[in-house]
């Protein structure tokens, strides 16, 4: 696992050949206990840190398709697990609780649902009003440059463009992202950002890839 730009968040990878994309899990180490968040399998490695940083009791899945390497996560663990309450009727493991938009499930980290994604309920989270986590509606595939979910794997293109604004008029995609990450005006979220949804794109400045997305210079998202 490597730090990110905070001390008490960690990530680590799995390279999926197939789509040549990185899918990643997030560690927030709290006490009370850590919280992962969308966990692929964990190396030898990355077993090893994830014992000397307190091992996890809670596992937070933003959507069906990220249920990953959870289930044996928890066997080894004990974490409970916390699903999108959106996929509750087909969600593919048994969750000890199901998160809606406003939830807090514990101290500082706030649920929204991302309507008409990839997914019905789909997730976001929003740490400490600082970092904003992603599912699959928010994604980084290339250095410099946040885009969201392509137009043809969204489940529901009109809902979105009812919640977020139509995908083509990009910056009132962009104001939903700093609804969904809401930092004072004088500190944006992205010191910039591209978007990209239906083949449209707007630019934004220079913006880069990071893990989750964060105010400041070094902004993005975690994509998988």
């Amino acid at each position: 696992m490597k730090q990110l730009h905070r001390p008490d968040l960690f990530t680590w990878s799995r390279y999926d050949e197939p789509l040549r994309i990185d899918f990643n899990g997030i560690l927030w180490q709290r006490e009370g206990g850590n919280v992962l968040v969308d966990p692929p399998p964990l190396a030898d490695h990355d077993v090893r840190h994830l014992e000397a940083l307190g091992g996890a009791t809670s596992i937070v899945l933003t959507t069906s398709d990220h249920v990953r390497a959870a289930r044996d996560i928890s066997a080894r663990t004990g974490a409970q697990l916390l699903g999108p309450a959106g996929e509750r009727s087909t969600f593919p493991v048994a969750c000890a609780a199901w998160l809606s938009d406003g939830d807090e499930p514990f101290p500082g980290l706030r649920v929204r649902e991302l309507a008409g994604s990839k997914t019905d309920g789909e997730l976001a989270l929003v740490l400490e009003e600082t970092t904003a986590i992603f599912g699959d509606a928010v994604r980084a595939h290339h250095a410099g440059a946040l885009m969201l979910l392509p137009r043809q794997k969204l489940r529901d293109p009109a809902r979105i463009q009812r919640r977020w604004g139509a995908p083509r008029r990009a910056p009132r995609v962009l104001a939903r992202l700093r609804e969904l990450n809401p930092f004072p005006p004088a500190r944006p979220p992205f010191r910039s950002i591209t978007a990209r949804a239906g083949g449209a794109r707007t630019r934004r400045g220079s913006p880069r890839r990071s893990s989750p997305c964060r105010r400041g210079p070094a902004s993005g998202a975690r994509c998988r």
